[in-house]
């Protein structure tokens, strides 16, 4: 098997189609032991993925740091912050670098910008970016986003090198319009000379249902150059490298990634609005004083819910 490389627009960082997303095997989703995590990690970079997607909110950086540990070949890793401030983000940049054990870190994003708007309120931490640019602490300078105005102002502004937006077959998560908006939008930044490589192809394990036709749909998206997914076993890296791959999957690999147990997952900035509460017909979700409970003996992983969370919050992992 043999993973495709593409260079992130007019950056000359060169990344593998498929990229590791750390979230899922953190503190924040599986929580899972260091060693096992980055275990994980290490039989992907030795799989020919060469692309790790973290951030300062994830707390994954210990397990990426285990799992570079004597592997000798290039390794691309983006991090992200959402501090606005020019020391926040200095503290962001030297806390990445001296948890990872490296001396740059090749792509540092505003985390999650909803706007033009939002992406200016946060330029004195683009400011230390830049300066962290000129002293060799970052290669490239990028945004990360769930919204399609952001991708359009992000397209516009130089400093901005690379673009992380959220895109799937079933618009899963894009909160301010629709797929086709989200592509085009896509497609303006990338004729800008912006690197582009997605996020949520799953919807944040919503369309596991159907994996193979919703990476298919991201795939022949060209102007993505990577597309960064969640995996927290061995079966789901080599599952997802041979679909990268163009490399047929056995039934033995596909049953064995069906058949991993799986969970619904509220995440923690829920506003409690009730919606996926009135939606689920199995019974399994109630809305508590503060927070949403799951009883996971009734859900159905049907991923209704999700559908009308308007936050994004409700994944399968």
């Amino acid at each position: 098997m043999v993973l495709r490389q593409r260079v992130l627009g007019n950056t000359t960082i060169k990344v593998s189609r498929l990229c590791f997303g750390a979230l899922t095997i953190g503190p924040l989703q599986a929580n899972l032991p260091v060693r096992e995590g980055a275990k994980i990690i290490r039989f992907a970079l030795e799989s020919g993925v060469n692309f790790i997607d973290t951030a300062k909110y994830y707390g994954t950086y210990p397990y990426i740091r285990e799992a570079l540990k004597g592997f000798n070949n290039e390794v691309v890793i983006v991090s992200k912050s959402y501090d606005y401030t020019y020391e926040g983000m200095r503290e962001s940049v030297s806390e990445a670098i001296k948890e990872l054990g490296r001396d740059y870190i090749d792509i540092f994003m505003l985390h999650e910008q909803e706007s033009h708007l939002t992406i200016r309120g946060h330029w004195d931490a683009v400011k230390y970016l830049l300066d962290a640019k000129k002293a060799g602490l970052v290669r490239a300078i990028g945004i990360s986003t769930h919204h399609i105005a952001a991708v359009k102002a992000a397209a516009e502004i130089p400093e901005i090198e690379v673009i992380h937006p959220l895109i799937n077959i079933k618009g899963i998560g894009i909160q301010d319009g629709t797929v086709q908006e989200m592509l085009q939008a896509i497609e303006l930044a990338h004729s800008k000379g912006k690197g582009i490589y997605g996020m949520k192809s799953l919807g944040g394990g919503n369309l596991l249902y159907q994996v193979e036709k919703a990476q298919e749909f991201v795939l022949s998206i060209d102007e993505l150059a990577a597309v960064a997914v969640g995996m927290r076993t061995e079966s789901e890296v080599s599952y997802n490298v041979k679909i990268f791959s163009g490399e047929p999957v056995s039934e033995e690999l596909t049953l064995k990634v069906r058949q991993q147990p799986r969970r619904l997952h509220i995440e923690e900035w829920c506003e409690r609005c009730g919606k996926c509460v009135e939606r689920c017909q199995a019974g399994a979700l109630s809305l508590e004083v503060d927070k949403i409970i799951v009883d996971q003996s009734k859900c159905r992983l049907c991923g209704y819910c999700s559908a009308v969370c308007p936050q994004f919050c409700i994944k399968v992992i």
